[in-house]
């Protein structure tokens, strides 16, 4: 497909964009997309914040980022290459930050401070994750689900971005949870049937 189709691909984490794009809060100024991969999500943000910013230590996605045409929207996007945990980034802060299938990839807990100290109050933070199973409870909701998983990949032919960075979770839902509830006290935890779970927190404004 084109680069500027709004869906070039389908997999489990596009899944989850329309529930991303919701949550944006209204005339959002600054969004910050943790682990931009190519790019796609943050192309969409375009169209609802005034200036997008993707950070992933990636090279390869970040080229891929930077080869695809702008999204629609006013939005200005830019893309940098970097670890979100100690990349320099503006302490001004975010409107919005989400990030989808990234925070495996670093130590959560850091994840979670930083996202806190860089959205500004009365922010809006959404984060999509994986995990794995930690007791029987979570092994049968993975079970039960297998099915809807399997068909619903073949239906929607599901793939992604070639050479897109790819880990297993060390944490369970189970810790996940736990430790967001910690960090950011009111944070609305979700396990969707597509081996995701969402974490939705709006900073207190001052």
């Amino acid at each position: 497909m084109r680069p500027t189709d709004p869906d070039p691909y389908w997999n489990t984490n596009v899944a989850r964009h329309p529930g991303i794009l919701r949550s944006v809060p209204e005339g959002c100024g600054d969004a910050l997309d943790v682990g931009c991969g190519d790019g796609l999500l943050a192309r969409k943000l375009a169209g609802r914040a005034k200036r997008v910013t993707g950070i992933d230590p990636s090279h390869r996605m970040i080229a891929l980022a930077h080869g695809h045409r702008p999204g629609s929207g006013p939005g200005a996007t830019t893309f940098v290459e970097g670890d979100f945990l100690t990349a320099e980034l503006p302490s001004s802060g975010y409107d919005f930050i989400c990030s989808v299938a990234t925070v495996h990839h670093m130590d959560f807990e850091a994840a979670l401070v930083r996202m806190r100290e860089l959205l500004r109050p009365g922010g809006a933070l959404v984060m999509v994750g994986l995990a794995r199973d930690g007791t029987a409870a979570e092994r049968a909701v993975t079970l039960a689900a297998a099915p809807v998983v399997r068909i619903t990949k073949v239906l929607r032919r599901a793939r992604g971005p070639v050479g897109m960075p790819t880990a297993d979770p060390l944490m369970t839902y189970g810790q996940v949870r736990s430790v967001a509830q910690r960090l950011l006290p009111g944070v609305r935890y979700r396990r969707h049937v597509l081996r995701r779970y969402v974490l939705t927190w709006a900073k207190p404004a001052r």
